[in-house]
């Protein structure tokens, strides 16, 4: 290897604790999941159902695996760099920012090859059982491998702009899961009678037709003239994301190889080229992103300018005494801090003051985003139950619901106690007259108003629902239930990681995979019923899965006939309680006199 970085990043990667755990997680999770779907008897199936089954649960594990673990490395090692000063001299160094660049993603990919090479007995023992092809084998390789150059080169670039390494990690996990997810979302909006084409050409002559399809709708509860326009331009940005992101995302891809593809295809006249179309938007997207970080590492990355700003005696009169009176009174911290009243926890201020997305013109257009989605999603509504029923777009709402509680909270609480130690802001705390409880409440509410916020965006839809069925009121409220239990728990079970560890990058991750697990691995006795799950051993596995539950609540399709609560309710409530105690036991330790 005549890279130097790539013999420091692969190597160096390889000698940490993370690396082996990750390694041996995964070579374990796909060998465990192989056995459960084992047939129990010496019997073979002449239609190879049960192989085929076992192929679906392989390459669904195998994809989770690798959306997951392979981003980790790659989204911290230039973030990393520029913490301990290291890339200054690394951009001065004779390597030039090519060999740079590739040294990282090499290093990267070289991590991922040898995972998906521990993932190659799992492979051959499902190859044994027969009915699996090794072209089929081979399209599921491609695909993983797409997956990982494509997660690795995104997580390169996110890492290149990202302030710290937990930040980047929270990025990263949220484009890479919003790019798997968002389609699954999307394509229920489209109508099974609207037909939309794939193919290029016939897409675009597809977008031209529905202005008409507009005009020759109808509209409850909303004027013909507002509803036109509006539901023109939500029918042509919901195809142009569709069209989009279906290929974007490896979920389509990796359904179309394992026969799978009929809950990707509502509405869409499929031709069976979902893969190489992945692969063109996977190949374009690296490229895109190689592109981005490359003129990043050629740039002055490092250089960050101050504004020369504007001196007061400068300006008009008016502006001069506006001026001094909102930088002698508002924006000074000793005078602002007369605001924060003895009711008020100072924690939670210090958390909104610190944190980008908490200050005040975020949280006004996070307030602006909410508005603008209520309306969106009160229009899509009022159209999507005239095509769907109510049953399915509660699905859709549930799904929403839950992928935010999923995506934002992990990424909010587990550096609730992990940065505060890594930057020393734990021991600045523990001098202060302030409790441990008042510390934790306080950073607890810092990420319910948040939440709060965002979660206020799905309930029109709700509103929607009951106001066309009233008798799915009690479905709705018991959904909130399952909601707010599904937050607790997560919050709590992020709060407990992050008091574990002393690197918020670490408790970011480790919560991140503890979450999709918990969702992904349970789906997978899903993929399984009747064969070879019964149904008990289903809905058992599925009492662990708040979206399922949830999803059962609202009777969506193929969880309706499952009974997961109060269940699900009980296995939440227990374990925000044993998180909750974790915590506290933790918490506790890092606040004794040392």
């Amino acid at each position: 290897m005549p890279n130097p970085i790539i013999q420091r990043e692969l190597f160096g990667m390889l000698r940490t604790r993370r690396a082996l755990a990750v390694q041996v997680l995964l070579a374990v999770a796909l060998a465990g999941l192989v056995l459960l779907y084992w047939p129990t008897d010496a019997r073979v199936e002449l239609s190879f159902r049960q192989s085929r089954q076992v192929l679906r649960v392989f390459g669904y594990g195998a994809l989770v695996g690798i959306m997951v673990l392979v981003a980790v490395f790659p989204a911290t090692t230039v973030v990393r760099e520029k913490q301990q000063g290291t890339l200054a001299l690394l951009l001065n160094s004779p390597m030039g920012p090519g060999s740079i660049l590739f040294g990282k993603l090499v290093a990267a990919m070289g991590f991922a090859a040898i995972l998906l090479v521990l993932s190659l007995p799992a492979a051959a023992a499902v190859y044994a059982m027969g009915g699996v092809s090794l072209t089929q084998l081979g399209q599921v390789y491609l695909v993983l491998s797409l997956l990982a150059l494509q997660n690795a080169s995104l997580a390169l670039l996110i890492s290149s702009y990202a302030g710290n390494s937990d930040s980047a990690l929270r990025l990263t996990f949220g484009v890479i899961l919003a790019i798997a997810v968002l389609p699954l979302v999307l394509i229920q909006f489209i109508s099974p009678e609207a037909q939309l084409p794939l193919a290029p050409g016939a897409f675009i002559d597809h977008l031209g037709t529905l202005p008409q399809v507009a005009r020759d709708d109808t509209y409850e509860m909303i004027p013909p003239a507002i509803g036109i326009p509006a539901y023109t331009v939500i029918l042509t940005v919901g195809a142009v994301l569709v069209y989009v992101t279906r290929f974007m995302s490896p979920i389509a891809a990796m359904m179309q190889v394992l026969g799978h593809g009929d809950f990707m295809s509502q509405g869409l006249l499929t031709d069976g080229n979902d893969l190489p179309r992945y692969a063109v938007f996977a190949l374009f997207g690296t490229l895109v992103c190689l592109g981005l970080t490359y003129k990043r590492f050629r740039g002055r990355m490092l250089d960050r300018p101050r504004a020369a700003g504007k001196i007061t005696q400068d300006q008009g009169g008016k502006t001069r005494v506006l001026r001094a009176l909102m930088f002698l009174y508002f924006f000074d911290p000793q005078s602002r801090s007369g605001l924060i009243q003895p009711f008020i926890n100072p924690v939670m201020v210090k958390e909104f003051r610190c944190r980008v997305f908490g200050r005040g013109h975020w949280m006004m257009r996070l307030i602006g985003v909410v508005l603008i989605t209520s309306l969106g999603l009160m229009l899509a509504a009022t159209r999507a139950t005239v095509h769907w029923g109510v049953g399915t777009l509660g699905a859709i709402m549930v799904v929403l619901q839950m992928g935010i509680v999923m995506l934002v909270t992990p990424a909010l609480a587990s550096g609730l106690v992990s940065s505060e130690r890594e930057s020393g802001g734990w021991d600045l705390l523990r001098m202060t007259p302030l409790s441990a409880f008042s510390i934790l409440f306080g950073k607890f509410l810092s990420v319910i108003w948040m939440l709060v916020l965002l979660l206020a965006a799905t309930l029109p839809g709700y509103v929607i629902i009951i106001k066309i069925s009233s008798g799915e009121a009690y479905r709705v409220q018991n959904v909130l239930i399952s909601l707010g239990l599904t937050f607790a728990f997560v919050l709590f079970a992020s709060a407990a990681i992050s008091s574990l560890f002393k690197r918020t990058a670490a408790a970011t991750a480790t919560a991140y995979t503890f979450v999709i697990g918990l969702v992904a691995g349970t789906m997978l006795f899903w993929l399984g019923r009747d064969a070879p799950f019964s149904a008990q051993t289903v809905e058992t596995a599925l009492m662990f899965n708040p979206l399922a539950a949830a999803l059962s609540l609202i009777d969506a399709p193929g969880f309706g006939e499952y009974q997961l609560v109060p269940g699900n309710w009980y296995v939440m409530g227990g374990g925000a309680v044993l998180s909750l105690a974790v915590l506290a036991v933790q918490t506790w330790r890092l606040t004794r006199p040392s």
